[in-house]
């Protein structure tokens, strides 16, 4: 966790000034989303992260006493906590950079999800698998990692998805549901592959809870909302595409202000945030919007893959092979047909 001389956190600016600015060098134009008012349905889970922050502060004191420099930093992440003072100033810092943002009335991979479908925006970039939920037709992950993670970005599409699986956006929700989500906890022991088993077996949520009330081979929570949220994931509470708050732009930075927050008022270095200015300046004045494929390289083909590219190639040269003998046996044998005559 970085802070500067007077003890104030500053992780979190550091963070969006040099992700956005790797982001924007890669001819990607961002727009940020930050989550609003979270659902009630959602409160469970909140409290679970709040439990779990609360469980590494204790590591990290003890780490303090006994424990590796690297046990500090590791528990030292986890008990970072994104506060509104924080989101405030990273809405502060995206202005004077002249990156848009908006403040989603709920959850942000909903808003995210209505401009892309809207193309607004390409795709939404989240952690969070939800946001296939919200029928974002393109997911990326790990789009704002640290090179130093060297994790490749994934590039999902949900219509891939629901054909790959086949089965309907309603029942990839209910999968997803039962599988456990941010609103509600999984069914005891399913699992990946019994929860597609059993929604492929039972269609919805309703018929299998009906069948698990009767044979008694799951226990289904007492207290399962899965109705309301599945009308979450239907139905969330966004912004319209059209909305005033939607139209969004693109300006150039104002150097003078970035100045006066990150190096006046948080202790950055002054080249450093000049530097970025002038590379956002730079990108952003070209107007040109860069495809994924110069942000992150693909990600090289397992062996696997590489086997059943090479299974099929050999399939379709061999069906090439079979098509075009019996064609020259139908020729052969349409020759050899004695010409009726008049």
């Amino acid at each position: 966790m970085l802070t500067n001389e007077d003890g104030e956190t500053t992780s979190h600016l550091m963070g969006m000034f040099y992700r956005t600015l790797r982001i924007v060098d890669n001819g990607i134009k961002p727009l940020y989303v930050f989550d609003g008012a979270p659902p009630k349905l959602k409160s469970g889970e909140l409290a679970k992260r709040f439990q779990r922050k609360a469980e590494a502060t204790e590591g990290l004191e003890e780490a303090k006493e006994t424990g590796t420099a690297e046990d500090v930093e590791k528990f030292s992440r986890r008990t970072v906590r994104v506060t509104r003072e924080h989101n405030a100033e990273c809405q502060r810092l995206l202005k004077l950079m002249g990156i848009p943002f908006i403040i989603a009335p709920t959850e942000a991979e909903a808003q995210c999800a209505v401009l892309a479908r809207a193309g607004k925006v390409y795709a939404a970039a989240s952690e969070d698998m939800d946001t296939l939920c919200f029928d974002s037709p393109v997911l990326l992950r790990h789009l704002t990692f640290s090179e130093q993670r060297k994790e490749p970005i994934q590039e999902i599409f949900v219509d891939k998805v629901l054909e790959g699986l086949n089965m309907d956006r309603k029942q990839f929700v209910d999968l997803c549901i039962l599988l456990g989500c941010d609103y509600l906890d999984p069914v005891p022991k399913v699992g990946p592959s019994t929860a597609l088993k059993l929604i492929r077996e039972h269609k919805t949520l309703e018929n299998f809870v009906e069948y698990a009330q009767k044979t008694g081979k799951f226990a289904i929570p007492e207290d399962w909302p899965y109705k309301d949220a599945r009308e979450l994931f239907f139905n969330p509470d966004v912004r319209p595409a059209d909305h005033e708050d939607c139209e969004f732009k693109w300006d150039a930075p104002d150097v003078d202000g970035l100045v006066q927050f990150l190096v006046t008022e948080k202790g950055f270095s002054e080249d450093r945030v000049r530097a970025g200015a002038a590379r956002l300046q730079k990108q952003l004045k070209s107007g040109q919007q860069a495809r994924l494929e110069g942000f992150f390289k693909p990600v090289p083909k397992t062996e696997e893959q590489v086997k059943s590219l090479k299974r099929k190639n050999e399939a379709k040269v061999e069906e090439k092979k079979k098509k075009v003998k019996e064609e020259k046996k139908e020729k052969k044998q349409a020759k050899g047909k004695p010409r009726g005559g008049a």
